[in-house]
């Protein structure tokens, strides 16, 4: 326990909490901004098993505030959770690491969420938050709702039966255009670890059991403006179609959309109608024929039409260069099949 000594000192913690981080599971849907700082922090803080969930692969943008990667994994394209695992086990051998390189959504939210203490929000888009209500509220798990762009963002602790979920306070998915991305607002590099830390703090009071401590309702920050606003929302809305009417339809949706733009990225990603392992080498050795291929035992890499697609093991596809969800499919029709 000397590991954890300063935190154990910390009366609301103590050795009887610290036992309880060290025996608890979390998942983390997402490990880009904020979900490098929230895996960064709770390794440290010895949470027994860590559940890394993520589709993505280290690019150079991502070093300006994903604090987990370098330039090597950014050189390398390796994905996210690989990467972030394999830094984790440096700072703390004695976790579980357990790196999932798949798009979280519909088909697999509950195997991913079913066996975990809490859940973490890590995500870029409202479309997996509402399968991560969804699916917390329908298997009654504790998530902590975290958000940031620009220089603000939003922490919200979420504990079904006890608390609102997600939809008590957005009750709908905001419409096109109607909030901020990173396209069109952009990310100051310190917001997203202000925000994840708030996040697992949240995380760690229920991981330890100390929930009446939870900071209950919506927490808005902003760093650059220096503003700070709670709205206090202590109970569910009676007529929430999720935690109360336990109607799931963003978990019960037809595996999601099979195309999804991601932000500031110009890129689209592309999942295939039947998901299932490729073998990449193969698939390597055809492609090579049409455009210039790089790969590694994680993914592949195309060049092609002015167009970069970078294919994972589970099939999905990030083509890069459109924002055009069409033009993605076609690309991936043409290269990778249905």
């Amino acid at each position: 326990m000397d590991r954890y000594s300063r935190q154990t000192i910390f009366p609301e913690i103590g050795p009887d909490g610290q036992r309880r981080l060290l025996g608890s599971r979390v998942t983390l849907v997402g490990c880009g901004a904020l979900g490098t700082v929230l895996a960064n922090v709770l390794v440290r803080a010895g949470v027994g098993t860590l559940r890394i969930v993520d589709r993505d692969y280290v690019e150079l943008s991502n070093l300006q505030r994903q604090i987990l990667f370098d330039e090597d994994d950014a050189r390398d394209g390796l994905p996210k959770a690989t990467a972030a695992a394999t830094k984790l086990a440096r700072i703390n051998s004695e976790i579980l690491l357990e790196p999932i390189v798949e798009d979280f959504g519909p088909d697999n939210a509950e195997r991913l969420v079913h066996d975990a203490d809490v859940v973490l929000d890590g995500t870029d888009n409202f479309e997996a938050r509402y399968v991560v209500n969804d699916v917390c509220v329908k298997l009654g798990r504790p998530w902590v709702y975290a958000a940031a762009i620009g220089s603000y963002g939003v922490v919200m602790p979420i504990v079904p039966g006890e608390t609102p979920c997600l939809r008590c306070v957005f009750p709908q998915p905001p419409g096109a255009g109607a909030v901020d991305t990173c396209d069109t607002a952009g990310v100051l590099g310190p917001v997203p670890g202000v925000i994840a830390n708030l996040a697992a703090t949240e995380a760690i009071k229920l991981l330890v059991g100390a929930r009446e401590h939870l900071a209950l309702g919506l927490l808005w920050l902003d760093a650059w403006y220096n503003t700070i606003q709670r709205t206090p929302i202590t109970a569910p809305v009676v007529d929430c179609p999720t935690c109360q009417q336990r109607t799931f339809e963003f978990l019960d949706g037809a595996g999601g959309r099979r195309a999804t733009t991601l932000c500031g990225r110009d890129a689209v990603q592309v999942r295939p109608t039947r998901p299932g392992e490729l073998a990449l080498d193969a698939l390597a050795e055809r492609l090579s024929a049409v455009g210039t291929v790089r790969s590694n035992p994680h993914l592949l890499r195309l060049t092609v039409e002015g167009h970069d697609l970078t294919i994972f093991r589970d099939g999905r596809a990030i083509v890069k260069g459109t924002g055009d969800p069409t033009v993605a499919r076609s690309l991936y029709a043409r290269y990778v099949g249905t």
